[in-house]
């Protein structure tokens, strides 16, 4: 069984920064990519930033300049650091990690079970 643990999310002012956590654990093989999601009421998902195992990382436009996504594999955890941040930031963040368990053959994707930002104007 694999599980994945978000922490760091809460409310902050326009112009703050905010960093946030994703740690997997359990029957872990290997993982592949790792990345954050966020859906605000009213809104289209999207993704807000991806980083593959090797350090390779993409970001949602409106990311672009202002978030760093980054990983420590020794940890299996993954890591969004937020600057600058902005009223639209606004929105429930969740990682996703591509993993492979001991009892698989193929890699899974997992979902954190979300934590709250919330930038004030």
């Amino acid at each position: 069984q694999v599980q994945l643990v978000e922490s760091g999310g809460g409310s902050v002012q326009a112009g703050g920064s905010l960093e946030l956590s994703c740690a997997a654990s359990g029957s872990i093989f290997s993982i592949n990519a790792m990345g954050w999601y966020r859906q605000a009421p009213g809104k289209q998902g999207e993704l807000v930033a991806a980083i593959t195992r090797a350090g390779t990382t993409n970001y949602a436009d409106s990311a672009k300049g202002r978030f760093t996504i980054s990983r420590d594999n020794a940890k299996n955890t993954v890591y969004l650091q937020m600057n600058s941040l902005k009223p639209e930031d606004t929105a429930v963040y969740y990682c996703n990690a591509d993993v492979r368990s001991w009892s698989d053959t193929t890699y899974h994707g997992y979902w954190g079970q979300g934590t709250q930002v919330t930038v004030s104007s």
